[in-house]
């Protein structure tokens, strides 16, 4: 299944690690309740994490976005096979009111865990905002990856079934590739640093650890092929793709508000009533703008950014350059798994510009691992210290996004100030605001009216 190829090679991972009970079967739960629930996420810097040092997370956070960047340059490619393959940029030095208890994984997000079947089995997936597969690994399917819990015994599990090949998710799905095997739904997906392989099921899960709600959920009985998702068991995509949860569940809406990595602090992640950006307080006033469609693939969340200021300054950056292209390429994506922001090439080398011209501190003679623009700190002197003017990103309608120095400036290295943004790494690539710039922004999407609200905000007081 060749073709299908180029629809499921655009996985980045937001990792949010959910506690979830499995409690009874419920058929039709998303027919009788409201999936209400808010899930809280713990920073990079707890668990494992916090044993490496902020420099440390912040490098291999950085590593890691590259990684998904490299995953969209493979999705182009498989989609534009048979046509001109896209141009490598230039290089550059370069559920019913269910709560949810969430730990960190990895060094640029954070993770949950869950339990799945009747009676339940502890599962630790990863929450991903650019996939709608729910997966987890799975004795069904062979010898899997290591992971922390015992993996997951569908045979243990009164209210497990294996999906037919002309079952309606087998049919919608998107896939990297799809075959029959056994009469059994059989998948792979590609997430561009590691392979996932498995068959469909439906099976129960039940969010929460005080308020337990349950639901029965089409996911993949899986394994990993290859690559490694540090000891988690599987993911959970809430992508706007036709396996999602959120279309499952019927969920129309959502919000996140992400602490600052470096603080260690929990991040709300609200679903269905919950997300409403007017029960919380917030430190601005809330903006709203459309959630565009993509005019070939509805994986990922797109917004309609027109410019970029630094400071009161604004970039010489054409609007055509950022918009979405009839063929699907280009726009501005939202990604809160991505620590890094990436612009296409006019975008970028506009702000490099500016930046080298207003931030009054050396430029350093080297880089630091994939940072394309560092300066160098006075002796002594933390990133805390140097005053810098926000980077605003515009959107249509009027509406912007101030981010302050934090949220588009690291300090990867001790003594080193470096720009958290690349340039796209191929042409036609999205451009893309990652976790740190939506750092202290409760972001909601309105997925069912197909709009994006915004406003800055204490995230840990939530």
């Amino acid at each position: 299944m060749q073709g299908m190829a180029h629809h499921r090679l655009h996985h980045r991972l937001q990792l949010v690690c959910l506690v979830a009970v499995v409690l009874t079967a419920a058929p039709a739960a998303h027919a009788i309740f409201h999936f209400d629930f808010r899930l809280d996420t713990d920073s990079p810097f707890f668990g494992r994490s916090a044993r490496a040092s902020r420099y440390d997370t912040w490098r291999r956070a950085a590593l890691e976005s590259n990684a998904r960047q490299a995953r969209r340059l493979a999705k182009a490619l498989g989609k534009l096979s048979g046509a001109a393959a896209p141009t490598p940029a230039p290089a550059t030095t370069d559920i019913a009111a269910a709560d949810v208890t969430i730990s960190p994984y990895t060094h640029q997000g954070h993770c949950l865990t869950v339990g799945v079947g009747t009676p339940p089995q502890p599962s630790k997936v990863i929450l991903d905002l650019g996939s709608d597969l729910l997966w987890t690994q799975c004795s069904l399917v062979g010898p899997t990856a290591k992971q922390l819990e015992p993996v997951f015994d569908a045979a243990r599990s009164s209210s497990f079934s294996v999906l037919p090949c002309n079952s309606k998710p087998c049919e919608e799905g998107t896939f990297t590739n799809k075959t029959c095997t056994d009469r059994k739904c059989a998948y792979e997906n590609y997430y561009g640093i590691m392979t996932a392989t498995g068959v469909l099921a439906t099976e129960t899960f039940t969010f929460g650890t005080h308020h337990n709600v349950s639901a029965n959920l089409t996911f993949g009985c899986g394994k990993l092929a290859n690559g490694t998702i540090a000891e988690a068991s599987g993911i959970l995509g809430l992508s706007p793709g036709p396996l999602s949860m959120l279309k499952q569940l019927a969920i129309t809406k959502f919000s996140y508000c992400l602490t600052p990595f470096a603080d260690r602090k929990t991040s709300p992640v609200m679903f269905g009533a919950m997300a409403d950006l007017g029960k919380y307080r917030t430190t601005g006033k809330v903006q709203t703008i459309p959630l565009l469609k993509n005019p070939v693939e509805d994986i990922y969340y797109y917004v309609p950014m027109v410019g970029i200021s630094l400071g009161s300054k604004r970039l010489d950056v054409p609007e055509d350059a950022l918009a979405i292209k009839p063929d699907g390429t280009g726009g501005t994506v939202l990604d809160s798994a991505t620590t890094l922001a990436y612009l296409v090439e006019p975008a970028f080398k506009e702000l490099k510009k500016a930046v080298m011209e207003g931030i009054k501190l050396p430029v350093a003679n080297r880089s630091v691992d994939d940072y394309p623009v560092c300066f160098e700190l006075p002796r002594g002197t933390s990133m805390e210290k140097v005053q810098a003017p926000p980077l605003v990103l515009h959107f249509d309608g009027d509406a912007e996004m101030s981010l302050p120095r934090d949220s588009y400036f690291q300090e990867p290295s001790p003594g080193m100030m470096c720009l958290a943004a690349m340039q796209a790494p191929f042409e036609g690539a999205p451009n893309v605001i990652g976790n740190v710039q939506q750092q202290n922004m409760h972001v909601l999407y309105d997925v069912g009216n197909r709009k994006f609200s915004y406003a800055p905000t204490k995230c840990d007081s939530i």
